[in-house]
């Protein structure tokens, strides 16, 4: 029970110890969070549990496979589709999408917030994201102090931080050190017993190096008892709340104390977790360093055999034999020989040792088979790695076998799309809503498309308001005048470039709701195979246009579309009057409809 804790310190100092203790998953093995997030980490970085003081050569296998799964299971900023979710104002929605894209994601850097989070998701089996006063960051698990290893959000939080005086005098301006928000001892005091601490440490020891100047912070988050806050509450009951922590060191003293920079209610936890192919009874699932661990290890034992073999394959060892070998073996050294000196053996004879490695290939076929082990795990064949195929290999199997290798990875992109998705809804739409309803005006630059777009509303406003003056004046103006016209406004506007100012007025989106939608087809991973899509199409409409008139033949070539991955609603562009001009004259006319009557 937390409630037999004395206080916020002796929580937290209890809390890390446990963290470090491994627990009983399905009461089978046991597992460890904290060593499961320092071995992922150190496997990443080509380190060892053990160390690398000595010569031990690593072969790092998990890195390569971990940056494939990094970018086929990334989510790019292209991929996020805000819309207005509202059929009267859909037509806004241009706006809002060009104030995120343009503005937005680049003042709260969403493009690092996606990867990092990414990462962590995949190297660990899990990526923790945290809502601050300036949107989401990504929380680094190796800065966890503590946690419940079974179920991390389900019990208090604890985050380590190391502060340098200036960085911890700025967080003065969040309320910290301040006696209303419930602080024990004010920032520049703790920095003063700080350095004391540090000088007392070199003074006991003077080979021993100090920490530096970083002042060591917790952040704790949770559900703890009102009597931390409150030392005098004796009622037993929790509220949920955020404790600033840090501790020092009196002088004369190895106890350490703790004080209170800053505590608050908290009613909303600020934390999302997402999870990599969850595992029931722990807090992270199963990392893609982790899939990795077995082969990585006993790559790293043969490479050290191997590392054997060759050192004593590179000594050259002579033996000598015959009455004077003892005598020999004493007082003669192969360095200290002169070159072309003779050298009197007696009666004996001098030959070489044989250390030619003989089962240098045994170990070699253990590399390569545990290397095809963790590319299997990783799901990152030869293919999708970059790798030349086996000779022989078809062009179609080749192809074949490099789709399926994504499947699993756009899988777990899905997933990561729906928490990004509810990340928006929760976090960035809010931020949003509330930035444009205060006004604001930006330039942006605007693709074919948008120009297209944005080009014609504007022609057709500017062109109306000309014709309703000329109305008011008695003028009449034909169809004719007024296509001309609005054609002149669309060659202005063109004129002035792709860059263009966009101005959102106050209040413009007031009680209009925002939707997200983060697309993971994936178009953009498979280019090439795509591009061989839409040209085997091209080829079938540019042949014979005429035969699309046929109800059957258009069915079929919706059919085609579909089975292809391709849209059939982007090929309604090919209107009747565009297949009429490829036509020899007096030929059938083509139906066209029937090409997208499935679309």
């Amino acid at each position: 029970m937390i409630n037999n804790y004395v206080d916020i310190f002796d929580y937290i100092t209890t809390q890390e110890k446990n963290y470090k203790k491994p627990i009983p998953i399905n009461d089978v093995y046991n597992w460890c969070m904290y060593d499961h997030i320092k071995t992922s980490d150190l496997y990443n970085n080509s380190q060892l549990m053990t160390g690398k003081d000595d010569f031990k050569p690593v072969k790092n296998i998990t890195r390569p496979i971990l940056n494939l799964q990094y970018r086929t299971e990334d989510i790019e900023l292209k991929d996020v589709q805000i819309y207005i979710d509202n059929p009267d104002k859909f037509h806004l929605s241009f706006l809002i999408k060009k104030y995120h894209d343009d503005v937005f994601v680049q003042e709260y850097d969403l493009d690092s917030f996606f990867d990092e989070l990414n990462v962590s998701r995949i190297l660990f089996g899990g990526g923790l994201s945290k809502e601050v006063a300036y949107a989401c960051e990504v929380v680094p698990l190796q800065t966890l102090a503590f946690c419940d290893q079974t179920d991390m959000l389900s019990a208090p939080l604890g985050i380590r931080h190391y502060y340098s005086p200036d960085q911890l005098i700025d967080m003065a301006e969040y309320g910290w050190g301040n006696v209303k928000n419930g602080a024990t001892i004010s920032l520049k005091d703790l920095i003063a017993l700080s350095r004391e601490e540090k000088a007392n440490e070199a003074s006991d020891d003077k080979s021993k190096k100090t920490t530096g100047r970083y002042v060591e912070v917790f952040e704790v988050h949770g559900n703890l008892p009102k009597k931390f806050a409150d030392p005098f509450d004796t009622s037993e009951e929790y509220e949920t709340r955020l404790y600033i922590v840090a501790f020092y060191q009196k002088k004369n003293s190895t106890d350490k104390q703790g004080v209170i920079l800053y505590t608050a209610l908290e009613p909303k936890s600020p934390f999302k977790l997402i999870k990599r192919d969850p595992v029931f009874g722990r807090a992270l699932g199963f990392g893609g360093a982790e899939e990795l661990f077995e082969a990585q290890v006993w790559i790293n034992y043969d490479m050290i055999r191997i590392q054997d073999m060759l050192d004593a394959a590179s000594k050259t060892i002579l033996k000598a034999t015959g009455a004077n070998s003892s005598l020999l073996a004493k007082k003669q050294k192969v360095r200290d020989l002169s070159n072309l000196e003779i050298l009197d053996v007696g009666d004996g004879d001098l030959g070489q040792v044989d250390t030619f490695p003989r089962n240098l290939q045994v170990f070699d076929n253990s590399v390569a088979m545990w290397e095809a082990h963790a590319q299997t795990m990783g799901a990152a064949n030869d293919s999708i790695m970059g790798n030349s195929p086996a000779s022989g290999t078809p062009f179609k199997l080749q192809e074949l076998v490099t789709r399926e290798a994504y499947d699993l990875h756009d899988y777990r992109r899905g997933i990561y799309a729906k928490h990004i998705e509810e990340i928006y809804k929760d976090v960035y739409i809010p931020m949003i809503i509330k930035k444009i309803c205060e006004g604001t005006q930006f330039l942006s630059e605007l693709s074919l498309d948008e120009l297209q777009y944005v080009g014609k509303k504007v022609a057709t406003y500017e062109a109306n308001k000309k014709i309703v003056e000329k109305v008011l004046q008695g003028e009449t103006v034909t169809p004719e005048q007024q296509k001309f016209m609005t054609e002149l406004e669309m060659q202005t506007f063109k004129d002035k470039g792709t860059k263009h100012f966009i101005e959102i007025l106050k209040n413009e989106f007031k009680d209009t709701p925002l939707a997200v939608k983060v697309s993971v087809k994936g178009k953009s991973k498979d280019l090439s195979g795509r591009t061989d899509k839409l040209v085997n199409i091209f080829r079938q409409v540019i042949v014979n246009p005429a035969v699309l008139q046929i109800p059957a033949i258009g069915k079929i070539f919706n059919d085609i579309l579909e089975s292809s991955g391709l849209e059939p609603a982007d090929f309604t562009g090919i209107t009747d009057e565009q297949v009429q001009k490829t036509l020899p004259q007096g030929a059938p006319q083509p139906m066209m409809n029937n090409m997208t009557a499935n679309g």
